[in-house]
């Protein structure tokens, strides 16, 4: 049986229905809008965020449930979804989980529209239904998300970023919306504020190390995750980068930025900069730091029961270090 689908076993009949639940909610009475509609939950990706409210959910009560819970659940997708969409128009990105992205297929001006249609949806779901305490937790991450977005283009301009500032652009830009499920599951279910603001941080953590392991894709020879290179070519500063501008001599750092700088688009200049990288301990560094915050979720569920739920979260866990795409 492959991982994920081991992860959802104890929540198989709650993600069946919440998918039905899902489709059901983006129906609208404007024909265009559902024709994108159907094409957005047709190519739907491993849905992990839902998965991670309803194990959050279900393992802080030792298997409780709430109709509130898939409310938590699609106000999250909901938001994922539109950030997607926004930021295949911001990067100027075709494709998407290997598909046409909304802007390829119906230009920009109608993907900006989609992704505020369905924000509004998110939004509109939480206050029909009285979940204040869960928009409440959205909208957190919807702020962090932007400004994550905003802190690395200013600073990607001078390529100098320190490790600080690359773990508040990426615990803002990734690890917020993982936060966001993680607590709405656990604010789904009435749980304390104290179990709500655990579970932001255990989600947090996660998001931290899903990212490092996104940077190390970028260095990787096997024909999984995204292009090597990518990053390099797009000038992100990532940890494996950081890492090594800060443990090399000047000359070098100076060759190095003026590579990604002037000669992003050249392929043996990127193999170089990436041979550079690993020479200098690079991956070696950022997989320490992601195997560090894998340990550090896991160690956060000790203190709750011991069940099948927190069984398949720790599996998550480790899913997020291991996974080959």
């Amino acid at each position: 049986m492959k991982t994920v689908e081991r992860i959802k076993q104890p929540i198989h009949a709650e993600m069946e229905y919440f998918e039905s639940k899902f489709r059901h909610a983006m129906h609208t009475n404007v024909p265009l809008l559902n024709r994108i509609m159907d094409y957005i939950v047709h190519r739907k990706g491993k849905q992990m965020r839902p998965m991670f409210v309803f194990l959050t959910a279900k393992m802080v009560t030792n298997g409780g449930f709430h109709e509130r819970t898939y409310r938590g659940a699609s106000i999250v997708e909901l938001i994922h979804t539109a950030s997607l969409v926004h930021d295949d128009v911001v990067d100027d990105s075709n494709m998407r989980r290997g598909f046409f992205s909304i802007n390829a297929l119906w230009k920009n001006k109608i993907a900006v529209l989609v992704g505020d249609f369905l924000l509004s949806k998110g939004v509109l779901l939480s206050v029909d239904n009285g979940d204040f305490d869960l928009l409440k937790i959205i909208s957190r991450a919807v702020r962090e998300m932007s400004e994550g977005e905003l802190i690395q283009i200013e600073k990607a301009r001078r390529l100098d970023i320190t490790e600080d500032v690359y773990f508040d652009i990426i615990r803002k830009k990734t690890a917020t919306l993982i936060a966001a499920c993680t607590a709405i599951g656990a604010a789904s279910v009435s749980a304390n504020q104290e179990t709500v603001d655990d579970m932001w941080r255990f989600g947090e953590t996660i998001g931290l190390a899903f990212q490092i392991k996104d940077d190390l894709f970028d260095y990787t020879d096997d024909q999984i995750g995204k292009p090597t290179g990518i990053d390099i070519k797009e000038q992100k500063m990532t940890l494996p980068l950081i890492y090594a501008l800060n443990t090399c001599s000047k000359e070098e750092k100076k060759w190095v930025i003026n590579s990604i700088k002037n000669y992003n688009k050249n392929k043996k200049r990127v193999k170089e900069v990436i041979q550079f990288v690993k020479d200098k301990n690079g991956l070696a560094y950022a997989e320490q730091k992601m195997l560090g915050f894998q340990n550090q979720a896991i160690q956060m569920l000790d203190k709750y029961p011991q069940n099948k739920y927190k069984e398949a979260l720790v599996t998550m866990i480790n899913y997020v270090v291991e996974r080959k795409i």
